[in-house]
């Protein structure tokens, strides 16, 4: 086989990678991939190695790191360092957002519950109190511009 045979289009680096050949060019143009060489044709030719490269973004992708972050980390693997040490302060940090959100989460499921228990009551009552501004939607307001 050779180099001019090795080398694979867009399509099959995305097919390889589990992603769209958009996908792919948009990770280009945010410099992830190098620009690849060019067929005579002009269309993209890449080196068997970006397959791995493809899913080493997409797995970062996927555990919630940024672009910025990954081409850090990229910017890192690509000299053949261990990105072993950023990659770890990245991971600790997206940790810590997600620790911050399911905070947040935690804090509206507990909203979420005191209102339908203070709702279940008013049912089990037969009385509904008349509805809060700043939770519920009154008739007349609901006509006019919509829910809150």
């Amino acid at each position: 086989m050779t180099t001019a045979t090795a080398k694979l289009t867009v399509g099959k680096v995305a097919e390889s990678v589990g992603v769209s050949a958009d996908t792919i060019r948009y990770w280009e143009r945010e410099g992830l991939f190098p620009p690849p060489e060019r067929s005579p044709a002009g269309y993209r030719r890449y080196e068997a190695d970006a397959v791995d490269r493809g899913r080493f973004i997409r797995t970062c992708q996927r555990a919630g790191l940024r672009l910025s972050d990954i081409a850090d980390l990229l910017a890192v693997r690509d000299t053949g360092t261990c990105p072993c040490e950023p990659a770890g302060e990245h991971l600790e940090r997206r940790i810590g957002e997600v620790a911050a959100e399911i905070a947040r989460l935690e804090g509206l499921r507990s909203q979420l519950t005191s209102m339908l228990t203070a709702v279940q009551t008013a049912q089990g009552g037969g009385e509904c109190d008349e509805p809060l501004p700043d939770y519920w939607c009154p008739p007349e307001e609901c006509a006019e511009g919509g829910a809150r």
